[in-house]
């Protein structure tokens, strides 16, 4: 961790686990417009997931962020104790100081449709995705002390139910919530969106999944986690505070 620049920002992602997922893109991109980066992520989740654990991907990913300037410092959390959000707020704030943009990236995805999810998955995709995003921003509206429409609060969402059922049921509920916020937030000065960002190919698609989704695709190609963080940086800057309350979809026109 280097000391924080007064004259940076500080922004707090969650999710930030591997050098090729969206919140990595996010991050670098935030860090090269000037502000300074508390990332979490969650070891154990990655490690039961196909892709695995990344090796030496914090430290990559701080390398890569402290190359802009920015000052870093990684947490370790579990989203799914309803203590963490509070802890990881007090954490960045030990270490950087007042969080202005809080950007949500983490998520719990196992496939499993209506017949075949069990109970516990359910419930762990709900306190992951929903519970934890709603204590988050609570937090953000409890702590910031910032300039009034300089606050920030942005969701990464997914419309994918089919097969997906505790994922995209709790991302919708994350809409929702994100949504309400942009309106009971509303006498801090803090905008909130929700950003769809279509497929991204992380390392999750197979070869048969990656050529369907390039048909369903009028730009023929797949996101990229750059193209998310080009919008995000938009809306974490001064230019972007009017666009307020709204799901935006991202995605190159997916259908």
């Amino acid at each position: 961790m280097t000391n924080p620049e007064q004259t940076r920002p500080t922004a707090l992602l969650t999710g930030v686990g591997r050098t090729v997922g969206i919140g990595a893109g996010i991050a670098a991109r935030l860090a090269a417009t000037g502000w300074n980066i508390a990332f979490t992520c969650w070891t154990p989740y990655d490690d039961r997931m196909t892709w695995g654990v990344e090796t030496g991907a914090t430290e990559a990913i701080t390398k890569t962020l402290t190359g802009y300037g920015a000052a870093v410092t990684a947490i370790e959390a579990d989203l799914a104790d309803p203590a963490a959000p509070a802890a990881v707020y007090d954490e960045a704030e030990r270490r950087l100081g007042p969080v202005t943009a809080l950007v949500m990236c983490h998520a719990e995805s196992v496939d499993s449709g209506l017949l075949d999810t069990t109970v516990e998955s359910f419930d762990r995709h709900f306190a992951v995705n929903t519970r934890a995003s709603w204590l988050l921003i609570r937090e953000h509206g409890q702590r910031y002390r910032g300039r009034h429409g300089d606050g920030r609060v942005i969701a990464l969402t997914s419309d994918h139910t089919v097969g997906n059922l505790p994922y995209g049921a709790s991302k919708g509920a994350l809409d929702r919530i994100t949504q309400a916020a942009a309106h009971e937030l509303a006498h801090l000065g803090i905008s909130c969106n929700v950003i769809n960002p279509g497929p991204i190919d992380t390392g999750w698609m197979s070869d048969e999944g990656r050529e369907s989704l390039l048909r369903q695709t009028p730009l023929g190609r797949l996101g990229t986690p750059r193209d998310t963080a080009n919008l995000v940086a938009f809306l974490c800057s001064p230019e972007g505070q009017w666009i307020n309350g709204q799901l935006l979809l991202s995605n190159g026109g997916f259908a």
